[in-house]
């Protein structure tokens, strides 16, 4: 109700004031009237439908014949424009009859650009669109300061001398009142499209983590406030998910970002040698030790020590590295002197290591040593929306580094790969697509196919094969409703008539597919 009496108010004091109305008067009551109408676009939820109207409101006061207004996300967001014109039937026809100059030129100062006829003016004589068109009158205002969301265009109009300059005025007002809603709005759009481009905005290096899921926002969103302070980590997820790069970004982004960096894989060791990798040996303390040998703590002095595979450790070693945490000093193998490290920790494991804690296999005081805050990576099944954009990343690096030329992804190669399970994570898709690269050049092909990818695969029809079949769409299910549940807020009615079903149904499907509320 108030948006359309609001509108006719507007138009109302524009056309019927009464004669004996002081101007000054008449000027209070318009402008309190169109600042009414644009507050009152503070209620949309899209930037699509912001722009409408707010162009509408615009138009209708200022008398233009031709009107355009777009609103876009900042860079580098490579995300669509939202248009809206007004005297023609689309963007793209009103784009033809408008000047980009005028536009161009008034994004770049930040100021707004008037002209009573642009084809007499001298600062756009040179312009093409303005001389074909002959185009006259044009206020043009950007819409935010320094990097501008938008930009609202008004070309033509009735009154011999162009607009006046109660509208120019006006139309600066509108600008600068729309531009905290329009950033609110288009900064929500990009979340929604890609929930990573924010916090990804604060974190330097975060490119190495390909994707645009909720679940690896999530990640990347832990990682912000792991590395702002110097306190244990430790990130948890299968193998081969990334935790190694998660380990790197936060490393990267910390305070230490100029020390080393230094990995050690703690399932990868003999029990032996597990303690002289972690704190060094003396010279004849084992066999292997034929001069000193610093520790993996000692080369991280300074900087960031990765312990992959934590969970592993001897119960020995746990004991050693429980007393590195509580006081940053350690014993080499052999040593009876103390030495002392300034080392943070980050440690990595895709075990349970409560479940071990519980069963006596791993200490608990090493376990809330390390884990001050924890960290989860995602398996792909949780983010299966960034399986295509691995495969054409890893696609990509496979013909920089083998020298394949150029190769391309069929539709139905794509789509084989978006559905497989993939059970070892990143690690085995990024080495079926390196293999599925090879494969093809050597068949002399530009396209690879689905039996590069899976090479003597047939699935036949097997009971198998429609098993699997039925847990990819359950899995597909899933990753569309917990992103749904997770755009919205978990507010299981707006996300119901998103997805064009009933609140029950929802109910019904998380229950079904076990989905937890964060």
């Amino acid at each position: 109700m108030l948006r359309r009496s609001t509108r006719v108010c507007i138009t109302d004091c524009h056309m019927h004031t009464s004669p004996s109305t002081p101007p000054e008067l008449e000027a209070v009551a318009l402008e309190r009237d169109f600042l009414l109408r644009v507050l009152e676009l503070g209620h949309h939820d899209e930037p699509q439908a912001l722009v409408g109207e707010a162009l509408d409101a615009v138009a209708r006061l200022s008398g233009a014949s031709l009107g355009y207004i777009e609103l876009r996300a900042p860079d580098p967001t490579p995300l669509a424009r939202y248009t809206a014109t007004h005297g023609a039937l689309d963007a793209e026809s009103v784009r033809r009859l408008l000047s980009t100059t005028i536009m161009q030129t008034a994004l770049g100062s930040g100021r707004a650009v008037t002209t009573r006829a642009a084809h007499l003016d001298r600062r756009f004589v040179g312009a093409p669109s303005v001389m074909s068109q002959q185009i006259d009158a044009v206020v043009c205002v950007p819409i935010g300061a320094g990097a501008s969301v938008g930009v609202l265009y008004l070309q033509g109009t009735s009154n011999p001398a162009g607009f006046s300059d109660e509208v120019v005025r006006l139309c600066e007002l509108f600008a600068r009142h729309i531009t905290p809603i329009a950033t609110t709005l288009v900064r929500r759009a990009v979340d929604r499209q890609d929930p990573t481009q924010r916090v990804r905005a604060r974190l330097v290096g975060s490119e190495v983590l390909i994707g645009s899921s909720h679940a690896l926002a999530m990640a990347l969103t832990e990682a912000v406030r792991a590395a702002a302070r110097d306190i244990g980590v430790l990130i948890t997820g299968p193998s081969g998910t990334g935790k190694t790069a998660l380990a790197r970004l936060i490393a990267q982004n910390g305070a230490r970002r100029s020390g080393p960096f230094i990995e050690l894989n703690c399932a990868n060791l003999q029990d032996t040698l597990v303690e002289s990798e972690l704190f060094g040996a003396l010279q004849g303390s084992h066999s292997m030790a034929t001069r000193r040998i610093p520790g993996k703590i000692e080369l991280a002095e300074g900087g960031t020590l990765f312990l992959d595979e934590v969970g592993e450790l001897t119960p020995v070693a746990q004991a050693k590295l429980l007393q590195f945490c509580q006081d940053k000093t350690f014993f080499p193998l052999g040593g009876t002197r103390a030495l002392k490290a300034d080392v943070r920790l980050i440690a990595a494991t895709n075990a349970d290591l409560l479940a071990r804690v519980r069963a006596g296999t791993f200490r608990e005081d090493l376990y809330y040593r390390l884990c001050v805050l924890s960290v989860a990576m995602p398996s792909l099944e949780q983010r299966r929306v960034d399986i295509i954009p691995l495969a054409e990343h890893f696609l990509r690096a496979a013909i920089a580094e083998h020298g394949l030329g150029a190769l391309a992804w069929s539709p139905h190669a794509l789509r084989e790969i978006e559905a497989a399970p993939w059970p070892g994570q990143v690690r085995e898709l990024e080495n079926a697509i390196e293999a599925a690269a090879i494969r093809a050049f050597a068949d002399g092909v530009s396209t690879i196919e689905v039996a590069h990818v899976f090479p003597g695969r047939d699935d036949g029809g097997s009971a198998e094969a429609v098993a699997s079949f039925h847990e990819i769409m359950r899995g597909y299910q899933r990753q569309v409703l917990v992103d749904a549940l997770a755009r919205h807020d978990w507010n299981v009615s707006v996300t119901a008539g998103r997805l064009g079903l009933g609140r029950s149904s929802i109910y019904q499907l998380i229950d079904k597919l076990g989905i937890e509320r964060p």
